[in-house]
């Protein structure tokens, strides 16, 4: 790679992440709620639907997704191709090599969260928290193994697909935040 690209990348990383924490209070709130309600509601459903000792609905991957969904929302890993895609293929993938190799973990980890990677690059579906999707398929409790590829369902399409819903309603509530960001040409076409 040149230098001249690579200091391209680098000055397009730098504005997109100050653009990212350049953000007023207002849209800090907004943030909060949204990532307040969209994890309070896979846990409410977990609780309403499942003993409490059971935490299967809830799993940590949604955590990472919640800070992209709603404190990053116009980077390409946050959009609803990546959010739901990226979760799927990834379970899909850590449930499939969990089954194949069950007692081999020095070898299923890696190489779940490796394939994972490169089925989202592959699908154009890359999101960072699928990775974590993927190897709590393979190190997760006993009642996530158990699942199997129910675990592809429920928790994770059910889980991504409340964070979805929850993300398209609370980043479109003010006129700064648009969600999806192809959501920001509809919305206020750029002028020329």
């Amino acid at each position: 790679m040149s230098k001249k690209r690579v200091n391209r990348t680098y000055r397009i990383t730098r504005y997109i992440i100050y653009r990212e924490t350049l953000i007023d209070y207002k849209e800090h709130f907004w943030t909060f709620i949204g990532a307040f309600v969209g994890i309070g509601l896979i846990a409410f459903f977990q609780s309403f639907f499942l003993e409490k000792m059971e935490n299967v609905f809830l799993i940590g991957s949604f955590g990472a997704s919640s800070v992209l969904v709603y404190g990053a929302i116009q980077s390409p890993f946050a959009q609803p191709r990546n959010l739901i895609g990226g979760h799927v293929i990834s379970a899909l993938i850590g449930v499939t090599i969990y089954k194949a190799m069950p007692d081999i973990i020095w070898l299923t980890a890696p190489l779940a969260v490796a394939l994972a990677i490169v089925a989202m690059q592959f699908t154009k579906t890359l999101h960072p928290p699928g990775g974590a999707t993927a190897l709590i398929a393979i190190i997760g409790t006993e009642k996530i193994k158990v699942l199997g590829y129910f675990y592809i369902f429920s928790p994770v399409l059910t889980g991504a697909v409340i964070l979805l819903v929850v993300a398209l309603i609370f980043n479109n509530l003010t006129k700064n935040r648009f969600y999806p960001s192809t959501l920001r040409r509809i919305r206020r076409p750029e002028s020329k």
